[in-house]
């Protein structure tokens, strides 16, 4: 069996990452950028010996991507820059619905719909007045957090209605792991929640849940979701 050298990179440069987070901040920025690329690089280095659906490994890499640029864009705190970042972050999450919804949501019926934009509009709610978020960032923040929860909504989904549990159980582990990190981020931005490891735990998640979306994409993408 052949090693995925590029899997292995990537986690050393988690690895280096989080260690950074805690003893050295300038490690830390130093090795951000690669870690998506690596973990893109990882992907198609599997994809290789296995077949894979190419329009799934196609916006899983695409995501990834743009995950990159999210992950650059935040190594600065100017607000061009951060704005840039989530950005790029919200167009990743939309290419990684665009995975799974529609597998996920084909035959959903209406009352299934109504229910999950109820449960999704009340958590976007609910962290915007958590996280205290107001004035010109309300709009753009509660779009992305809605982004975030349709992205939870078409995992839980396909977790519910599909008999490859192990699978979709993996995708939705990400997408709650992400919204948590994420949540982090605002808090720690915003001035609600901080603490001394906070930007570890905050790239430790991260990481987890890129890591486990990318796991059950190339899963979704071998096996056909029953």
């Amino acid at each position: 069996m052949k090693k995925n050298i590029p899997a292995i990179f990537f986690a050393v440069a988690c690895l280096l990452n989080w260690a950074g987070r805690i003893w050295e901040p300038a490690l830390a920025a130093a090795v951000k950028p690669a870690l998506l690329p690596l973990l893109a690089l990882a992907v198609l280095a599997y994809a290789v010996n296995h077949k894979l659906d190419s329009r799934k490994l196609t916006l899983l890499i695409t995501a990834e991507l743009f995950g990159c640029a999210g992950d650059v864009c935040l190594l600065s705190s100017a607000f061009p820059l951060f704005a840039g970042g989530i950005g790029a972050f919200l167009i990743g999450h939309i290419f990684y619905i665009s995975i799974f919804g529609g597998e996920s949501w084909k035959g959903l019926s209406w009352k299934a719909w109504v229910a999950g934009l109820v449960v999704m509009l009340g958590l976007v709610f609910g962290l915007v007045k958590l996280l205290r978020i107001e004035g010109a960032l309300l709009a753009p923040m509660a779009v992305y957090g809605f982004v975030l929860t349709l992205l939870m909504f078409s995992t839980f989904c396909g977790l519910v209605r599909f008999k490859d549990k192990c699978t979709w159980g993996i995708l939705f582990a990400g997408a709650v792991i992400f919204t948590c990190s994420d949540a982090l981020i605002a808090a720690g931005t915003f001035g609600v929640i901080d603490f001394a490891l906070r930007e570890f735990v905050v790239m430790f998640t991260y990481l987890i849940a890129q890591s486990l979306l990318a796991w059950g994409t190339v899963r979704l993408a071998s096996v056909k979701a029953q």
